[in-house]
């Protein structure tokens, strides 16, 4: 009988299944000698080896947006800052490390560790700031001793800096480090700790647009914090540039003006609420700022009499004295107490109930209508003027006009200003008003209180026919190249509460104010423009009754402010200025002349810009 073999294919594949095994129990074999010699023959050298070399994210700071004036002149830029900074997962040795770099760039070693100290205990690989902007020649020994100071680094970031120092400092503001209560607000996206950010004027208003946005670097180090090499970049965004309403000529001749006295400058274009000028002085340098400003100089700024950090163009309160007679002129005429016939005897004074009120004028101004009152600005023509008015109309006209009210610029801490009441008397000091007292707010004294830039808003109405702008101090912001994001549009308030009528007596006034024979601000007239306006005084110091006192006698901190509010020309004007002089006596020879100069330096700018215009 044949026998016959098992079946082939069979033992084909038992023989490939076993083939294959080997090869996989080889494979393997050779997988777990290999994670034996790296693991444990290698395990230690690859674990310093990873030690060594680290990937880290590196944030790179934006550039923040530019500041331009009207005519596109730059005012606020940004410079590079060499910033140096300390790793502490990378320095080993912290004191040691930090204790050679203070004797390498000559800076005492604890305030750099305080620096440190600010920090807190965050990340280890985070770097840490040990000191701002330090001077090329302390960059020259950092970077010459490198390779024996581990963990120090050198950032390269820009920094704020303002070009003309102290120049329209108030209105341009300065930056300052974030602190934990704004960055936990939420108000300040894509802001960390050690950033700086605007804390005052433009820089902390358009704060959103200015700042940008940041970059990042995704890089390798070795153990010393030293870069090998970069991975991924994500470039930064720059802010967003910002083109103001100011003039920078202008604004620097109103500051040299104010050189050595206290006061306030606003200039304003009455077609559109353009700010033109905004000066406060005394001034400071917004550079101080950069970085974190000294002890000594916050100490200085703060003490000063002079008050440097505050806005007085916005933020200082003043008795609007007779530049307030516009107002009462106009609640007068238009509730029919006066006309333009109506005449008032003025001897000097004018007796009220048992007491005297003194005109400015010791021995009068005779017989007076309205536009001589206001041209020579008669007390005691206003004086009859507010009795018959009352002080609650007065008021209603004062508040038609934007006083007593924020203007509602693009600028914090603007003050209200004041104007009183019969009511607001009753809840401030729970006594009734006193008819002597309004014939104080008649004449722009008592209560009242105003700031320059209200009075310059108001003026400007004057000027134009009657219309209140909010005023304007950004007419647009613009990418980096060129592209307008946002356009700021002059925007109307209301009207003035003043008939065409009233309006014209009022303008017929202000114009002899200054062109006219017996004007209190005829000493400024210029040859090619005319000009109307409005004096006034302001008192500080009262007087009691029956003394004489010279103001040469009294202390210059008691001695009455100056006003002088203007627009010019007179028929159709291009800017409206209110300027305010704390201290200076008499508006008309204090602060009148630097209104006059301002008003010729403008009117010659325009004409030769006319001129150029039309010969283009």
């Amino acid at each position: 009988m044949v026998e016959f073999d098992r079946n082939p294919d069979k033992e084909w594949i038992k023989q490939r299944l076993i083939g294959a095994s080997i090869c996989i129990l080889l494979m393997f074999s050779l997988l777990f000698l290999r994670l034996m010699y790296l693991q444990i023959i290698k395990g230690e050298d690859f674990r310093l080896l990873s030690e060594k070399n680290a990937v880290r994210l590196k944030s790179i700071k934006s550039s923040r947006g530019l500041i331009f004036d009207r005519d596109k002149k730059l005012l606020v830029d940004n410079r590079p800052s060499f910033n140096l900074k300390i790793v502490r997962e990378d320095a080993g040795d912290v004191n040691k490390i930090v204790r050679k770099v203070a004797d390498l760039i000559q800076t005492p070693f604890q305030e750099l560790m305080d620096n440190i100290a600010k920090a807190g205990k965050g990340a280890f690989y985070k770097p840490v700031t040990l000191k701002n902007s330090i001077s090329r020649d302390q960059l020259a020994v950092i970077e010459a001793h490198k390779f024996d100071l581990p963990g120090i680094q050198i950032d390269i970031e820009p920094i704020r800096y303002y070009i003309y120092k102290k120049t329209a400092a108030h209105l341009l503001g300065y930056l300052g480090e974030i602190n934990i209560k704004e960055l936990k607000s939420g108000n300040y996206p894509n802001v960390k700790s050690g950033d700086s950010i605007g804390k005052y004027g433009i820089e902390k208003s358009f704060q959103k647009y200015l700042h940008g946005k940041r970059g990042g670097r995704q890089i390798e180090v070795d153990a010393n914090g030293r870069i090998i090499k970069v991975l991924r970049t994500i470039e930064p965004v720059p802010g967003f540039d910002l083109n103001l309403t100011l003039d920078l000529e202008l604004q620097r001749t109103a500051e040299k003006m104010l050189e050595n006295r206290d006061g306030a400058v606003v200039a304003i274009d009455p077609a559109n609420g353009d700010i033109l000028v905004m000066a406060s002085n005394p001034s400071f340098d917004q550079n101080d700022f950069i970085g974190g400003i000294t002890t000594q100089k916050w100490a200085a700024l703060i003490s000063h009499p002079g008050k440097p950090m505050n806005n007085k163009a916005i933020q200082a309160e003043y008795p609007p004295a007779s530049t307030y007679k516009i107002i009462t002129s106009f609640a007068a005429l238009e509730e029919k107490h006066i006309d333009i016939n109506t005449t008032v005897f003025c001897p000097g004074f004018l007796k009220y109930g048992n007491r005297k009120y003194r005109c400015w004028k010791k021995y009068g101004h005779g017989n007076m209508n309205i536009s001589e009152g206001l041209e020579q600005s008669c007390d005691v023509f206003y004086y009859q003027a507010g009795i018959k008015t009352g002080v609650d109309a007065l008021a209603q006209y004062a508040m038609g006009c934007g006083l007593g009210a924020k203007t509602g610029i693009m600028l914090g801490n603007e003050r209200r200003g004041l104007i009183p009441t019969a009511a607001w008397k009753k809840r401030r000091f729970n006594e009734p008003w006193q008819g002597g007292e309004t014939l104080s707010i008649a004449i722009g004294q008592g209560f009242n209180l105003v700031t320059p830039l209200q009075m310059a808003v108001f003026i400007a109405a004057v000027g134009n026919g009657g219309t209140l702008y909010r005023p304007r101090i950004v007419k647009s912001i613009e990418a980096s190249d060129g592209k307008i994001i946002k356009k700021i549009d002059p925007e109307i308030k209301g009207g003035l509460p003043a008939s065409k009528e009233t309006l014209d007596i009022v303008k017929n006034a202000l114009f002899q104010v200054v062109q006219g024979a017996h004007g209190t601000a005829r000493g400024i007239r210029l040859k090619d423009v005319d000009i109307a306006g409005k004096t006034g005084t302001a008192q500080v110091f009262s007087i009691k009754k029956g003394e004489e006192i010279k103001s040469e006698e009294l202390e210059y901190s008691l001695r009455d402010h100056a006003w002088f509010v203007c627009y010019a020309p007179a028929d159709d004007p291009v800017i409206a200025i209110a300027v305010m002089i704390e201290h200076g006596e008499h508006g008309s020879s204090a602060a009148a002349p630097v209104a006059g100069a301002l008003i010729e330096q403008y009117t010659k700018k325009n004409k030769k810009t006319d001129r150029q215009a039309a010969t283009d």
